[in-house]
This record gives structure tokens, sequence and C-alpha cells, in this order.
């Protein structure tokens, strides 16, 4: 089945899951959604994320039908900060930021995104991983850039595509993942689905 323009769903409020999808040419309808994120016991960072897009996609497609709204596909993602094994949340106060980005001075951590897309009785998911290497960074540096806001109500204590860009060394794997949404692996589950990407013409 084919879709009326290229028209989704996003179980997001993400800015940045947002323009990443303008970006490639989708549009889309914001619904998103709310579930319990505890984490399982023993569950490994992968299969969490996984589990967290997926259920994401699946409460999103339920409300669909109770609500008895056009049957389009839906998108939803989960993004997460793996370091030595352990999920990095948000800081609770500047004391936990700092220690966040103390720890991830010098070393490297991971930014692990699942994308899940349901449609009928369909669902594609993908995983994307990607390694961000940190430069060694000093703790008045670190004072500097806690005394903005950018790092505010960040996972990780910090937002890569702001002033923290200085901080990273290295990038391997999907730099839109790390911002929430990987447009590789985002346009190929949507292809699945028959939404096809928007290419720019040049002039």
């Amino acid at each position: 089945m084919t879709y009326p323009v290229n028209q989704i769903y996003l179980a997001s409020r993400s800015p940045r899951r947002r323009q990443l999808l303008k970006q490639i040419g989708v549009n889309f309808e914001m619904r998103p959604v709310n579930i319990d994120e505890t984490m399982e016991k023993g569950e490994a960072p992968a299969d969490y994320v996984c589990r967290m897009a997926r259920a994401k996609a699946e409460v999103g497609w339920l409300r669909l039908i109770q609500r008895r709204l056009p049957l389009r596909p839906l998108l939803a993602a989960a993004t997460i900060i793996v370091f030595r094994g352990k999920i990095i949340g948000k800081p609770d106060n500047p004391v936990h930021g700092r220690k966040m980005l103390s720890d991830f001075s010098g070393k490297t951590h991971k930014v692990l995104t699942a994308v899940a897309v349901v449609a009928k009785n369909k669902i594609e998911e993908s995983l994307s991983t990607t390694t961000i290497r940190f430069r060694d960074i000093s703790q008045s540096e670190i004072t500097n850039y806690l005394n903005g806001t950018e790092s505010h109500d960040r996972a990780g204590s910090y937002a890569m595509q702001g002033r923290a860009a200085v901080f990273i060394i290295k990038i391997s794997g999907s730099y839109s993942g790390s911002l929430g949404l990987p447009i590789f692996e985002t346009a190929q589950l949507l292809e699945k689905f028959n939404i096809k990407i928007l290419h720019p013409v040049d002039k």
C-alpha cells in the first residue's frame, strides 16, 4: 500500500527528530506517547532501547485505532547513552552533570538509537550504535559549559550538536543517530512501508 503524500505519524516530541524527518522530506503528524521506561532486571542496554522503541510504536498504533484516526505508518524511536556498560541518564543536578562530563573526558561512550515503524500487522525495527570519543576536558571547561543552559535536561549532560562539539575528537557511526534518529536506518525502514524519501533537486 502507498500512503498519501509520504505522511506518517511520529510518536515523539523531540525537536531533533522532527528536524531530521523534515531533512529527508517525510511529512508527519506528531502523536507522542508515554510508556513505562523501567529497565528490566539484567536487561542489556541494546535490548532495553529496542524494547522501548517497539513499545512506543505498539502503544502509538493502538491509540490510532482507538481514536479512529487514518491508519498510516507510525515511527517511534528511543535513544540512550551507554558508558562502561551502563545507561547514563539525565543529570540530577550540576554536581551529577560534572561527574558525567568528567567520566567522559578522554574516553569513549556509545549512543544507541532504536527505531521502530509499525503499520497494520507489520512492525520493522533497526538499531544504530555510535561511538563518541571525548578529548581530555579540564574542570574549568566543564564549569564554563555547565554554567550555560545547553547541558540542562540532557542525557549525559551535554548536547553534541551545540558547544559540546568542541569536546569531541571522533564519531564512529551515525551522527544523526547520536541526535536521536539515524537517517540511513530510518529511510530504509520507511521504504519498507512504501514511504519514499524525497531527495532535493539540484539546480
